[in-house]
Order: C-alpha cells, then structure tokens, then sequence
C-alpha cells in the first residue's frame, strides 16, 4: 500500500513537470542554437544554391576622391613644375609680341632697351637734321660760285654777294682784311702766304661744323651691338637662374625669358645697322661740300692775286711816270 503511493506521487510530479513552462537557462540557450543553425546550414549548403549577391552599395565620397589624389608620377610633376615655375604656363604664343616681351624683362635689359632706342632716336634725327644742313650749304656756296664767278676783283666780288653769308663770303672778307692789314708792304709772296693761311683756318673751321653729330653716329655703329649683347647675356644668365629655381626644363617655362634676351641683341642690331650707314652716307657728302668750300678758296686766292698784281702793275706805273 505505502509503495503503491508513492509510485503514484511520483508520476503526478512527473506530469506537473512536464506541464510548466521552460526555465530561463532553456530560454536562454535555445536562441544561440537557433542563431547557429541558419549559418551551419548555409556552410553547407552548395555555392549554386546559394542566392545572387545583392549590388554593392555606391562608395562614399571619400573612396571617389582618393584616387584623384593618387595620381600618376608624371602627373604629380607636370603640377609641381606648374608650382614652381616663375611664369604661367598658359601664356599663349601670341602673347609673346615685342612689347610684351619688354614689359616682362629684367629691369637692367630694360634699361639697355630703353638706351638704344634712345640712340637710334638720335641717329635718325641727325639724318634728318644733317640732310637739311647739307642742302642748304651747298646750294649757298653753289649759288655763291656762279656770282662771282665773272668778277675781277674782291670788290666785285663781294659786291655780288651782297649780304649772303656762306663760306664763300668769309673767304672773300678774310682776303679783303688781310689786304687792308697789308698796306705799305710789296712783299706779294708775303701776303698770298697769310692769306692762305687765313683760308686753310675757314676751311677747317667749315669742316669741323660740318662734321658735328658724324661722332655719335660712328659711337652708335660700332657699339650698339655689344650693348644689346651685353643685355642679352644679363637675360639669358637670370633666365638659366630662373630654370634652376624651378627646377624644370619645360620649354613653356623658359622661352619667354630667352626671347625677351634675345630682343636686347635685336633693338642693339637695329640701332648700329641704320647708324653706320647715315655715317656712310654723310661721309661721302661731307667730302663732296668740302670740294666746294676748296673751290671757293680758291676763287678767293685767285682774286686776292688778281688785286695784287693789279696793284703792283699801278705803282709800277706810277714810278715810270
């Protein structure tokens, strides 16, 4: 009977046991066999039946900008030689004119530039000046020539001249005066000896008149090309600085400078060539009025004879009488 009822409390427990609910260590431990499940499945299960991979989501910003900033070598140093070059690279080849090319330069080939344009100004104005000063002298002791050329005396002569003042003029004024200083002497040889000396002193004063501005241009012929080749060398020694600063040998970089050097050597041509020929050109012309100015000494010495011996042939009648 006690064995009877025990059994039977024995089952009842075991039947209220399994009628409640599962403890919280079960609830707890169920989950995690339930999370592991899914993923040993798919580990086992094959490739092929596995479904499609969703697309990838666009990158954030960052990842497209990254490999702008990882460029390539050649790119990082096109950008770094645009850095440090000392000019832009953008300047176009029809910028490169010969103004813009001065106003760039080193001041000291400005100055240079500045100097010989100054000399060839001076150059072509001493063309234009000499010409007209040539012109009128030579038209003067021609003109001159023609009227005295029937008188027979220097009082004729003047006479004839009037108030003209050319070269002509002062010879015939130098022989008169030396004459009148010369009074009471008959000593011809004497008097046609100063006056020749009184004419050579007029010719070469005429000479050296007319020879005023003939040194500047021979100055600026022969030294205009080494001035701008001096300022061309300053140019060419800051532009090589310039490429070694920058450390780059693009020719974009360092054309400017070399042309703005070279433009120096070209204002220096163009100041001398022009220069040398004017002074050719005046030289050749100063030697043609000089044979006048000659020419019109001697019409005076030949008149001054003429009045010598005129007078002798009237004491030496005088004295026969």
């Amino acid at each position: 009977m006690t064995l009877f009822r025990s059994r039977t409390a024995f089952v009842l427990l075991f039947a209220l046991a399994s009628a409640m609910p599962p403890s919280h260590a079960q609830q707890a431990m169920q989950p995690a066999s339930q999370a592991t499940t899914p993923a040993a499945v798919q580990a086992n299960t094959p490739a092929a039946a596995q479904p499609a991979a969703a697309p990838s989501a666009p990158a954030p910003s960052n990842a497209v900008d990254a490999p702008v900033a990882t460029s390539s070598p050649a790119g990082q140093e096109a950008s770094a030689d645009s850095s440090r070059s000392p000019r832009s690279l953008t300047t176009g080849l029809h910028e490169l004119s010969p103004w813009t090319m001065f106003l760039n330069a080193d001041v000291l080939v400005k100055a240079v530039m500045i100097g010989l344009a100054l000399a060839s100004l001076s150059t072509w104005t001493i063309l234009i000046a000499k010409s007209v000063e040539f012109s009128v002298l030579r038209r003067k002791v021609r003109g001159g020539l023609r009227k005295v050329s029937g008188a027979r005396s220097l009082a004729e002569a003047q006479l004839a001249l009037g108030s003209s003042r050319n070269v002509l003029a002062s010879l015939l004024h130098a022989a008169i005066a030396e004459l009148r200083l010369s009074q009471g002497i008959h000593n011809e040889s004497g008097i046609k000896e100063r006056a020749a000396s009184v004419f050579t002193e007029i010719t070469r004063a005429e000479a050296r008149r007319v020879r005023v501005g003939m040194g500047l241009l021979a100055t600026v012929g022969a030294i205009s090309p080494f001035v701008g080749l001096f300022g061309t060398v300053w140019g060419i020694m800051n532009s090589f600085i310039g490429i070694s600063k920058s450390q780059t040998t693009n020719l974009a970089v360092v054309a400017p400078g070399i042309a703005e050097a070279l433009l120096a050597t070209a204002v220096g041509l163009a100041a001398a060539i022009p220069a040398v020929i004017i002074y050719n050109h005046f030289s050749r012309v100063t030697k043609a009025y000089l044979e006048l100015v000659n020419r019109a000494s001697g019409v005076a010495g030949r008149l001054l004879s003429r009045d010598l011996d005129r007078s002798q042939v009237g004491i030496h009648s005088r004295a026969a009488e």
